[in-house]
């Protein structure tokens, strides 16, 4: 398992830069401005990815499936609170790395993982970790980067784009109806756009990083430590109270807890007039890093939870 997982990070990696490639061509070429960067991050925010979390519920209705849906929540909402308390921790003080440490990317890198690794079900077990994770960067994070103690209301979190895919998602999983195929055909579509959007995204940013100074950085791999290995040996200790769990849920999680930071916060840092190249960077670093810590964390993990 040790090789597929870093074969297929590796790959995901590739991948991922490649996206940004193109998008950082574009932008040097001209043919994406900064105000069409912006563009791109609504578009993120408020379609692709709530269409991501919809289609992530899109799986057949058992008490076996509601159990599991209700425990790997619970576990997903553990994780995330813990993250958060130790990504800010840590920052002291900083908000674009108490954003990077907390959230990770298990949508881009979490999920081609876990369905190399295991049966594409067992994807099922991060859908609850993916809403809750974008719900707290729309209400916890956005606090963080703009500084408002208030921004965490009933009313934004209930009408936040995330909250109300979760709605829909739980809609269609509780009560067994089918969505009608031209809605699931494009929400299909819609999700299926999040990463390549993500990456140029993360292109346009990338034009106006100092790379030289982004590898001297202390700071970053400050974060990347954070990221990478203080968060998910905490939830590797966590998931390990729970013999009961099948293997494959704490696998999972532990999966999407391990991911690189995610590239929303380059997103949510640009749409809100924040250090966005400093935000590039933590995804960067991480993500390069992320290639050595997961196959490691996780083979660890799998050997003592057998």
């Amino acid at each position: 398992m040790e090789l597929l997982l870093a074969r297929t990070l590796l790959h995901q990696v590739i991948i991922m830069f490649l996206l940004v490639g193109v998008g950082y061509l574009l932008t040097k070429a001209g043919k994406i401005t900064d105000a069409g960067s912006k563009t791109l991050g609504n578009i993120l925010i408020y379609i692709s990815l709530p269409c991501a979390i919809i289609r992530g519920f899109q799986v057949p209705y058992s008490e076996q499936t509601l159990f599991h849906l209700v425990l790997s929540t619970v576990l997903a909402a553990v994780i995330l609170a813990l993250s958060m308390i130790i990504a800010r921790l840590t920052a002291r003080g900083d908000a674009i790395a108490a954003f990077a440490g907390a959230f990770s990317n298990p949508g881009f890198f979490g999920i081609p993982i876990i369905t190399a690794s295991f049966a594409e079900s067992t994807v099922f077990y991060i859908a609850p970790f993916i809403a809750l994770l974008n719900m707290c960067q729309w209400t916890y994070g956005v606090s963080l980067l703009v500084g408002e103690k208030t921004s965490l209301t009933p009313k934004k979190i209930l009408t936040a784009p995330f909250m109300i895919a979760i709605i829909i998602g739980l809609f269609f999983l509780f009560t067994g109806l089918p969505m009608p195929s031209l809605a699931k055909q494009c929400v299909g579509y819609l999700a299926g756009i999040n990463t390549p959007l993500a990456m140029f995204t993360i292109g346009v940013y990338m034009t106006k990083v100092n790379f030289l100074s982004m590898f001297r950085r202390v700071r970053l791999y400050l974060i990347s430590l954070t990221r990478l290995i203080l968060i998910p040996v905490c939830s590797f200790v966590i998931l390990s109270l729970l013999p009961q769990c099948p293997l494959e849920m704490r696998l999972a999680l532990l999966i999407a807890s391990a991911c690189p930071v995610g590239s929303n916060i380059a997103v949510y840092a640009d749409l809100h007039n924040k250090d966005y190249p400093y935000s590039v960077q933590t995804v960067v670093i991480s993500t390069l890093l992320s290639i050595i810590t997961i196959p490691i964390i996780v083979q660890i993990a799998e050997n003592l939870w057998k």
